[in-house]
């Protein structure tokens, strides 16, 4: 029996400034009113992108994926100034590997059914919840990319990843997200950014700001009780053709909020670029995967120094709460 492919009604959109960069808090929250208006099913993923399901906008409106994606488009660039790249499939997965293929002013749309053609040539680290070290892996017994991961048998997935991982991993491969596009849920990520005055060349300037950001991000997490499994850093600079904005994510070892776990990553992602000279405007970092502190696994370590770190962090902290956010910071951020 013929089955009709799933509509590619579910949206996920990456906003940009007209001029570059990325919205403030309060565009954001516009944005969202505005995606809201279309249809009641929206999830943030702050800083710069928002989920949405428009099947029931499509049959509403009468419209294709594309011919909503043009009037969202249009309204965001007419009442706030912003730019949307929008990626559609016929999951949350799909339509975030879709928007990073769009370029701002486009859409990118995975048609009903076509996830295995769209999938099949990308690398293994373009697939969600795939990091550095399990892409090393994989590549290590010739599985660099999805196609070949959907391939591979489970039970050899599952051999190499472990029973949990190598079961997602194959779902994935093979286009299947079992999530679903949440309103009001609570947030599975957090974020913040700094702006340079002027574009900034100094490398060491654009790590004080990274630092400052893994300490601003770690706190709120800890104070929320919260650890987090990855992070995103977003670098705009200037090129050629304006401001360009570069955004890469890398996995924890394991999830956390100590702020020097943070920072390492953070540094490592930034020196990933390699931009060597260029002359950036903005960084923005977010903390992604989201979870209860209680419910992550955390390796025990026996390394004095690192338990030391962690108490020292515990204390400042509490001054922070009872003295506000600058009683207490790096001696690299207070010069």
């Amino acid at each position: 029996m013929n089955t009709v492919p799933e509509v590619p009604g579910i949206l996920y959109l990456r906003f940009s400034k007209a001029g570059g960069g990325l919205p403030d808090s309060a565009g954001h929250e516009g944005l969202l009113a505005l995606l809201g208006a279309l249809t009641p099913v929206v999830e943030a993923a702050p800083p710069d992108g928002a989920l949405a399901d428009v099947r029931g906008a499509l049959r509403y409106f009468g419209l294709d994926v594309r011919g909503l994606a043009s009037v969202i488009r249009i309204r965001a660039l007419a009442l706030h100034g912003v730019d949307c790249a929008i990626g559609a499939a016929e999951n949350p997965m799909l339509a975030r590997m879709a928007a990073r293929r769009a370029a701002p002013g486009t859409t990118f749309v995975v048609p009903g059914g076509g996830a295995a053609e769209f999938l099949a040539d990308r690398p293994a680290a373009a697939l969600d919840g795939v990091g550095a070290a399990t892409a090393r892996t994989l590549c290590a017994y010739g599985l660099d990319s999805v196609g070949r991961i959907a391939a591979a048998p489970l039970g050899t997935l599952q051999r190499i990843t472990g029973v949990r991982t190598g079961r997602e991993l194959w779902e994935r491969a093979h286009g299947i997200d079992r999530t679903a596009v949440l309103p009001g849920a609570a947030a599975r990520s957090i974020a913040a950014e700094r702006s340079f005055p002027r574009d900034e060349l100094d490398r060491e300037r654009q790590r004080r700001a990274l630092m400052s950001l893994t300490e601003e991000l770690g706190a709120r997490m800890r104070g929320d009780g919260q650890v987090c499994r990855g992070l995103a850093v977003c670098v705009r600079y200037a090129d050629r053709t304006g401001y360009s904005t570069l955004t890469r994510t890398r996995t924890l070892r394991e999830p956390t909020a100590h702020s020097a776990a943070l920072t390492a990553l953070a540094y490592r992602i930034h020196d990933s670029f390699a931009l060597q000279r260029a002359r950036v405007r903005g960084i923005a970092l977010r903390a992604e995967g989201l979870m209860e502190s209680e419910r992550a696994a955390h390796q025990l370590s026996f390394d004095p120094v690192d338990e030391r770190a962690r108490r020292i962090e515990a204390v400042a902290d509490r001054l922070r709460d009872r003295f506000g956010p600058r009683a207490v910071m790096p001696g690299r951020l207070a010069a």
